[in-house]
């Protein structure tokens, strides 16, 4: 009886186990055929990386500088209005892309952070705006 409930044990959480590697490797109910192309968020559908794929198809052209100001300031007319850029820094993100930190001053003197990824998108960082001077 003991041999018997120990096997059985076993074998369930030998299911288990393999059910959660299956989910996390991307083979349970949920896997990337699921994700049709361009689902994604951002422009290029890939949630802000080069495709559907992500890293393993053909890179972008990364974001200048001067790009980034325009993003950002395409970003603040549409959603901050009247806020203008002040500053651009780039900074080096993952994989070792280059990114840039944008700061955005409104017509009150308040300062927001908006980050602009090597694929174009542009994201909010951080809380409400604070007042500068």
């Amino acid at each position: 009886m003991r041999r018997a409930l120990i096997g059985g044990l076993g074998a369930a959480m030998f299911l288990f186990l393999a059910s959660i590697a299956s989910a996390q490797m991307g083979w349970g109910p949920m896997g990337p055929g699921m994700m049709g192309p361009g689902m994604g968020w951002g422009p290029s559908g890939g949630y802000g990386c080069p495709g559907p794929g992500g890293f393993g198809e053909a890179e972008a052209t990364p974001v200048t500088e001067e790009q980034a100001r325009e993003l950002a300031q395409q970003y603040a007319d549409r959603y901050l209005k009247g806020f203008t850029v002040d500053k651009v820094l780039p900074f080096t993100g993952r994989r070792g892309a280059t990114m840039f930190s944008v700061e955005v001053k409104g017509p009150k003197g308040e300062l927001r952070v908006l980050h602009v990824n090597p694929w174009a998108n542009v994201m909010p960082f951080g809380g409400p705006g604070r007042r500068v001077g």
